[in-house]
C-alpha cells in the first residue's frame, strides 16, 4: 500500500487497541494538534483524508494539549491516551513541559513533533537550531529526557519499528510516560510502500506480573510479625483496579490505610481502616501512625518527598518496608522487600498468605479514633465562617459537598492541592484527580477537559468534573476553555481569586523571605484591575460570580444543571491556613542573612532535618 509517512502514521494508530482483563478499547481515540509549517502538509493532510478513523481536536495551546491527554490517561487508568501534533519550533518545545508532567506521572502521551528537514537540501529552515557540532541535533532533542522512548524517524523504513517501540513502552505499566517520535517534515510527505500488516488492528494486552512466591512469602511474614503496620496506598492501586482487593486486604487484617496524592480515594474516606491523606500534605491521623509503624506495606507509590516528609516522617526506630509496584524502580525504594507485580494481583497474594492474620482491636479502634478527630477538624475548617473573605478550606467544603460520590476533582499547583488532600472526602477510586507528580501550573483546566472526555467515553458518562483552579495557574493556561467549548465538552471550573501565589507566599514567609514577589500588585502596592471573570466569559464560558459561601453554593447548583462550561468565580482570603497534618517538607533556608526572619527560619530549618532518616 503507497501511503505517506504521515498517512501511515494515522493509519496505524487508529488500528491500536488496549485489553486488560478481556475488555478492549482503542488505545488512541484521538489526535489533538496545532498545525504549522513542519506538520500541515504531512500528518495534518494525513488527519484530514482519514480523519474518520483518528478523530483530530484543535487545541489552542501545545502544552495544554499534552495535559489534556495525561489527563484522559490518567482517567482512563492508562488504558487509552491521545496522540499530538505540532510543527517545529516553539510548537514542538511547548510541549516539553507536558512530557515531563506525563513521564514523572507515569502516563502514557504520544508527541508528535515536526522537525527540520532530513535531507538537509534547504537548511537552515525557519525556526531551525543550527548547532555547530551536528546537522543532526534539532529543538526536539530536548524532549530526550523527559521521554521513555524517543525516535527521530529520518526515513520511511523507520517509521515501522519507530511506531512498535513507541507502543511497547506506552502500554508497558511500568515503562510508560511521554514518547517522543520527531518527524522530519520532509519526511512526512514522503510516500512508500507499506505492508498491509501495518494497519491492521493491533491489540496490545496490558500484563498483570503475578507477585514472585519468595518475595510474597517474605512480605507476608513482615506485616504479620508487626505490631503497627500500615498500608501506603499510591497510584498504583488505583491505576491497577486494586481497590477492591485493598479494601478485602484491609478489612480482613485491620491495617489501617493512608494516601499518597495520587492514591487517594482507593479507599471510601468513611471507612473503618481509612487514615486519610499521608505526609507534607496528609492528615494528623495517617501521620501519627506513620511514625510509629514498625512495618509499612507501599501499594504502587513511588515515595515522592511529600508523602515521605522528606524522609522524616517513618520514624520508628527498625522500621521495614515491603513494596508491592509494578516497577522494579519504585519496589526496591527504603531497602524494602521488592514485591514486583501488578498491584490487584499482588494485594490478593497477600490476602491469602495472611491467611486469618489481624492487627489488635485496639490498634483497629485506634486508627478509628484518629480519622474522627481529623474528620472533626476537617468539618471545622469547612465550617470556619471567615469574613470578610472565605478561607479556601470554605470553598473546598462547598465543592465537597456540590459533587457526587462519582463526580471528579481535578488541581495541580498552589496551595489547592495541600488543602485537598488534607481535606478533600473522596467517595472511591477515580474520583481525585489531582496532579502532584510534577505540580504543573496550568494543568487543571487542560487536564480537566481530559478527565472529562475520559467520563463520556466511559460507561458512566454522567460524572461531572470540578476544576480547582487558583487566579494564578489560571493565568498561566486558561486557554482550553475555548476548546471545551468548541468541543461542546462541559465542565465546572471554580476559580478561586486572590490575588497571589498563596502557597509559594506562605513558603516564602517559612523561609523568612517575607512573601517576596507573590503577590500581584502595582508599583503602589495596590491590588491589580484584573477581572478574571471577565476573562473567563470572553472564552466562551457562562461565568456565576459569588461573594460568599452561601452564593457559592448556590452558584454550584447552578453549574450542575447546566449544559455548557460554567466558571464560578469567588475571592479568598490568602493568609487563612488549613488545619496542619504535622508533617515537615525539607525546602532549605539561607544558612547567613542580615534578616532576622531568615536567621529565624534557619534555625527552625536546623533542628528539623535532624529528624530526617536513611532507611537501609
Amino acid at each position: 500500500m503507497r501511503l505517506t509517512v504521515g498517512q501511515a502514521l494515522v493509519r496505524f494508530l487508529s488500528a491500536q487497541y488496549s485489553e486488560r482483563d478481556g475488555s478492549r478499547r482503542r488505545f488512541f481515540p484521538g489526535c489533538f494538534g496545532i498545525f504549522g509549517h513542519g506538520n500541515v502538509a504531512g500528518v495534518g493532510q494525513a488527519l484530514l483524508e482519514y480523519g474518520g478513523a483518528l478523530p483530530f481536536h484543535m487545541a489552542r495551546n501545545e502544552q495544554a494539549m499534552v495535559h489534556t491527554a495525561a489527563g484522559y490517561a490518567r482517567a482512563s487508568d492508562r488504558l487509552a491516551t491521545f496522540a499530538c501534533t505540532t510543527s517545529i519550533g516553539p510548537g514542538a518545545t511547548n510541549m516539553v513541559t507536558g512530557a515531563a508532567l506525563a513521564t514523572i506521572n507515569r502516563l502514557p502521551v504520544l508527541l508528535l513533533p515536526g522537525d527540520v528537514f532530513a535531507t538537509r537540501t534547504a537548511n537552515p529552515v525557519l525556526q531551525e537550531l543550527e548547532d555547530a557540532r551536528s546537522y543532526d541535533v534539532s529543538v526536539n532533542d530536548c524532549f530526550k529526557p523527559v521521554s521513555k522512548y524517543w525516535d527521530r524517524v529520518n526515513r520511511p523504513e523507520q517509521l515501522e519499528p519507530a511506531l512498535l517501540a513507541a507502543m511497547r513502552v506506552l502500554t508497558d505499566p511500568a515503562e510508560t510516560g511521554a514518547v517522543t517520535l520527531a518527524l522530519p517534515q520532509d519526511v512526512q510527505a514522503e510516500a512508500h510502500d507499506w505492508p498491509e500488516e501495518l494497519f491492521r488492528d493491533r491489540v496490545w494486552r496490558i500484563p498483570r506480573p503475578l507477585p514472585e512466591p519468595a518475595a510474597l512469602e517474605e512480605a507476608a511474614a513482615l506485616l504479620a510479625g508487626a505490631d503497627r503496620p500500615l498500608i501506603v496506598a499510591g497510584g498504583g492501586v488505583v491505576y491497577s483496579g486494586a481497590a477492591a482487593e485493598l479494601r478485602a486486604l484491609a478489612e480482613a487484617t485491620g491495617i489501617p490505610v493512608a494516601e499518597t496524592q495520587a492514591g487517594k480515594g482507593s479507599l471510601p474516606w468513611d471507612h473503618p481502616c481509612a487514615a486519610g491523606a499521608i505526609g507534607a500534605t496528609g492528615s494528623a491521623a495517617a501521620n501519627r501512625l506513620a511514625r510509629d509503624a514498625d512495618a509499612v506495606l507501599g501499594v504502587g507509590t513511588r515515595y515522592s518527598d511529600f508523602t515521605t516528609a522528606s524522609r522524616t516522617l517513618f520514624a520508628r526506630p527498625g522500621v521495614r518496608f515491603a513494596n508491592l509496584n509494578v516497577a522494579r524502580f519504585d519496589a526496591a525504594k527504603h531497602a524494602g522487600t521488592p514485591l514486583v507485580a501488578d498491584a490487584r494481583e499482588g494485594l490478593r497474594g497477600l490476602l491469602a498468605a495472611l491467611g486469618d492474620h489481624s492487627v489488635p482491636d485496639a490498634y483497629r479502634a485506634e486508627t478509628r479514633d484518629l480519622a474522627a478527630r481529623w474528620n472533626a477538624v476537617t468539618d471545622g475548617a469547612y465550617r470556619l465562617g471567615h469574613t470578610p473573605l472565605p478561607a479556601q478550606t470554605e470553598v473546598i467544603g462547598a465543592v465537597n459537598a456540590a459533587a457526587g460520590p462519582r463526580d471528579i476533582v481535578v488541581c495541580a499547583a498552589g496551595s489547592m492541592p495541600g488543602d485537598l488532600h488534607r481535606l478533600w472526602r473522596a467517595g472511591g477510586p477515580g474520583t481525585y484527580h489531582v496532579e502532584y507528580g510534577y505540580s504543573c501550573m496550568g494543568y487543571e483546566i487542560a487536564g480537566g477537559l481530559g478527565a472529562k472526555l475520559a467520563v463520556l467515553d466511559s460507561a458512566d458518562p454522567g460524572r461531572e468534573v470540578f476544576v480547582l483552579v487558583g487566579d494564578g495557574s489560571y493565568l498561566m493556561m486558561a486557554q482550553e476553555l475555548v476548546t471545551a467549548v468548541a468541543e461542546g465538552v462541559k465542565l465546572i471550573v471554580v476559580l478561586v481569586q486572590n490575588h497571589g501565589f498563596a502557597s509559594i507566599g506562605g513558603l516564602s514567609e517559612s523561609v523568612g523571605a517575607a512573601r517576596f514577589g507573590t503577590r500581584y500588585r502595582d508599583a503602589a502596592g495596590e491590588v491589580l484591575p484584573v477581572d478574571l471573570a471577565a476573562n473567563a466569559a470572553s472564552l466562551g464560558a457562562a461565568v456565576e460570580r459569588a461573594a460568599t459561601i452561601s452564593d457559592l453554593r448556590s452558584a454550584l447548583a447552578r453549574a450542575r444543571t447546566a449544559t455548557t462550561t460554567t466558571l464560578v468565580h469567588i475571592e479568598t482570603d490568602p493568609l487563612v491556613p488549613a488545619p496542619d497534618g504535622g508533617a515537615w517538607w525539607d525546602v532549605p533556608v539561607a544558612e547567613v542573612s542580615a534578616l532576622d526572619a531568615t536567621r529565624e527560619a534557619r534555625a527552625r530549618y536546623d533542628k528539623e532535618r535532624m529528624a530526617r532518616r536513611r532507611h537501609l
